[in-house]
């Protein structure tokens, strides 16, 4: 997890992690799954440096409306 990352985040991540492990998903990757899964996350909520650079531009964070 990144250093900037919020406690609830690191928990989302912890929780995510050891249950992939107990599941028996993703052998050998659960932490990868884990982290990409939250920074997925605070990437869609404007919780990364990046999104919130792309809002003060007026850029999307990278999802699109239907038309």
């Amino acid at each position: 997890m990144p250093q900037g990352a919020s406690p609830k985040r690191e928990r989302e991540y912890k929780k995510l992690k050891s249950e992939f492990h107990r599941s028996g998903r993703y052998k050998g990757r659960e932490e990868e799954v884990a982290s990409r899964i939250v920074n997925k996350q605070r990437a869609e909520r404007g919780e990364t440096k990046a999104a919130r650079q792309g809002r003060k531009t007026g850029h999307s964070s990278g999802r699109r409306k239907a038309a």
